[in-house]
């Protein structure tokens, strides 16, 4: 089976390259990406080692898709992945690629009539939705009330049943019309393909910055005892989201490959769920106690636009209809993400210092 994964030297492409390739080394696995984010040409050396090709293209161009020859999967990971892109200059990028781009990836999986894993995102969901939720003020994070006058959010988060009825940020409307466009595909040119909308990603590889990689950011930050900021809702570090582990997405599209037909006409919110969420303020505490570490974090009390008091992602569906969840915790998300630094401190120190 040749398998080529767009935006395969990101995080979440890298990560899928290294472990598929080890997973089954009789595979070729084809790393696609045009290294535009800065950090992802360190994973060349990784891939050179285990063996896995590096195409530079960029999916914008129909060229570079069509060099890449015949392949049998086509996993695209290659979004750009920032909420804030194009809300306070020329969206053009983010279409052009997030959308524009991921149609050419569909023309190329119909030409060698191979089979799609699209990852999309919880951010298809509208703000002002979300944002109007119930919600309840605990001592360290906010949290969604028990009574909900919306149908698809619960204590428990937001379920595939929320309207998407508004605004979204332009990250989240190109990959709504990704899904859109897929489904045509699927409907009149017999595309199989997957479609999964990921909470917040998280685990080592990851370049983090503010708009995208928090995660990364915070552990980074304590790491080299440099100062954060809890930016937004009165700036108390409360806001929530859910983390999942980047090797339990791993888990789901290697299922994904090789059981499509499961997924097929379906379209399933994956995160950690509730019992792997954390708020910026908890998310300070567990870094302190695994870098031994106390650093200064200020206080900015005006919200970004776009931003969420909260997001956490009802799982249900998918346990219930495929079997799937979640099997990393919060500490060992945490936990990889330190080691990683650690462990590549030279190299990264650059990047995330």
């Amino acid at each position: 089976m040749k398998i080529v994964i767009t935006g395969g030297a990101g995080f979440v492409g890298s990560t899928l390259c290294l472990q598929l390739k080890e997973n089954y080394p009789s595979y070729e696995i084809v790393a696609f990406d045009n290294l535009k984010r800065r950090g992802s040409e360190l994973n060349l050396t990784d891939f050179q080692k285990k063996g896995i090709p590096f195409f530079h293209g960029d999916i914008r161009n129909n060229e570079d898709l069509s060099a890449l020859g015949n392949f049998d999967v086509l996993i695209e990971a290659s979004a750009e992945p920032s909420v804030t892109a194009g809300l306070d200059s020329d969206p053009t990028y983010v279409i052009n690629n997030n959308l524009y781009g991921s149609i050419n990836c569909f023309n190329a999986c119909l030409k060698n009539k191979a089979k799609l894993i699209f990852l999309s995102t919880s951010r298809v969901y509208p703000i002002e939705i979300i944002e109007k939720a119930n919600f309840i003020e605990e001592p360290t994070r906010f949290s969604f009330d028990e009574n909900q006058t919306e149908l698809g959010i619960s204590k428990n988060g937001v379920s595939e049943k929320l309207s998407l009825n508004g605004a979204r940020s332009f990250y989240g409307t190109t990959k709504l019309s990704s899904e859109m466009f897929i489904q045509e595909y699927a409907a009149f040119y017999g595309l199989k393909a997957a479609i999964t909308r990921f909470g917040v990603i998280a685990g080592p590889r990851q370049m983090g910055k503010t708009d995208q990689g928090v995660v990364t950011l915070w552990m980074a930050k304590h790491f080299w005892k440099q100062s954060l900021k809890y930016i937004g809702y009165g700036g108390t570090g409360k806001q929530v989201r859910d983390l999942l582990h980047v090797d339990d997405l791993v888990d789901l599209i290697d299922l994904q490959i090789h059981q499509i037909e499961k997924f097929e006409g379906k379209i399933y919110n994956v995160g950690g769920g509730l019992e792997n969420s954390a708020s910026l303020l908890e998310m300070t505490a567990i870094c302190e106690k695994i870098t031994g570490n106390k650093i200064t974090i200020g206080s900015e009390i005006e919200t970004r636009p776009a931003d969420l008091r909260m997001y956490v992602t009802d799982n249900a569906l998918i346990e219930k209809e495929i079997g799937w969840k979640p099997t990393r915790n919060l500490e060992q998300v945490f936990t990889d993400i330190y080691l990683w630094i650690k462990n590549n401190e030279k190299q990264l120190e650059s990047i995330l210092k």
